[in-house]
This record gives structure tokens, sequence and C-alpha cells, in this order.
């Protein structure tokens, strides 16, 4: 577990001694979950930090009706839950479901944020971890903003490979199948598949399945 959780920005810069001596300080909680679980439900109350340990998790905002947007999509090492809780938010506003059988490692949120007694020099890294990231999470959550406030699909989908092909360069795999691609980009399944099909017959993009190349 502590090889995972020194890929976790939570304990960015941290030995695997260290980090074994937060765990004792910390109040943890391991969970497993299998394939589409609910994780929180929107409303569930809320007072951990959760850390993914294995598998894959979707953070799901639902309306009356059942359409679905995914907010994001998480991978071992990742953290979840962060913003909600140091918000004070008593009650999860969104869904997370395990896309994958799934374990994860819950952080009581006051111990993580308050330092020991023996004021230790990992716990005040920890802090100053999560303080960071908040902000990194800010920052993503302000691009998914201009992904999905685009006004056409075409400038969505064209805004969300061009991120993509930024950060892993021209020809990369996208986390998504299609139909989760389309709740991530709040567009229809098959105005999404026609405006690809577009996109690769005008000679702007390749793609097979989930694997993309920008031309």
């Amino acid at each position: 577990m502590e090889e995972i959780l020194m890929k976790c920005s939570l304990f960015e810069n941290m030995k695997p001694d260290e980090i074994t001596e937060l765990l004792r300080c910390l109040r943890v909680e391991k969970k497993k979950y299998s394939k589409n679980d609910m994780v929180f439900t929107a409303g569930d109350e809320i007072r951990s930090v959760g850390v993914l340990l294995e598998g894959k998790l979707q953070i799901l905002k639902e309306d009356f009706w059942g359409n679905r947007l995914i907010m994001a999509q998480l991978g071992p090492g990742e953290l979840f839950a962060e913003a909600f809780v140091c918000g004070g938010i008593k009650e999860i506003p969104v869904n997370i479901l395990a896309a994958e059988d799934s374990r994860i490692l819950l952080l009581d949120y006051g111990r993580v944020m308050t330092t020991c007694p023996a004021s230790c020099g990992h716990h005040s890294r920890l802090i100053r971890n999560m303080v960071q990231i908040l902000a990194r999470k800010t920052i993503e959550m302000n691009r998914k903003i201009e992904i999905v406030t685009q006004r056409s699909i075409r400038e969505k989908v064209l805004t969300y490979l061009s991120a993509q092909a930024l950060r892993n360069g021209s020809s990369f795999d996208l986390p998504f199948n299609r139909q989760e691609l389309a709740d991530y980009l709040a567009v229809d399944r098959s105005a999404l598949s026609c405006e690809l099909g577009k996109l690769q017959k005008e000679g702007k993009i390749r793609f097979h399945r989930n694997h993309f190349q920008i031309l």
C-alpha cells in the first residue's frame, strides 16, 4: 500500500517510513467496492478524504431525470472528496461510482489537517500538500468549465482533444469509452460519434476506439 501512496500527491516528497508513521497517526479505514457500486451517493454525510488504491472511480453529477455528467475520472493514487470536506460541506453533492473493482483508503480529515502532538515535520508537509492539491483541482475544474461551455459539440471535442494533445503529445489514449466521453462533454452520444466521424473525414483527427491522433 505504501508504494501506491508514494505516488499520491498527498504524500509527495515523503519516504515510506514517514508515510507508515503518518498512517498510524491518521484515522485510516480501508474499503473494497465492486464495479458499479456507489462509494458515495449525493446527500451522504462525509468527513473523510479518500485515496484510490486500486481500480477506477468516476465523480458524477445527475439531474432529476437521470441525465449524468462525468465531472472527473480517477485512477490509483488519486485523491477524492477533499474539496467538499475542506469546504465544510457536510452532505456530498455528487455521486462517486466505482467504474471498476476498487479499493480505497479513507482518512479522517480532521486528523489530516491538525498536526499531531509531536508536530512531526512530515505531518506539516502533508498539510502543505493538501493545500497544493486543492489549488490544482481548482485549476482542473476551470479547464473543465472551458470545455463544457463551448457552444457546439465540435468546439467541445476540439477543445478537449487539444488539451489532451498538449498534455500527452499528438497521439494518445483517452480514459473514456464513447458513452463516458459523451457524459464528460455533456453531449448526446450519437451526436458526438457523428462529429468525430466528420472530423476524421476532414483529416483533422484519426481514431480507433479510444486511441486518438491529432493530424
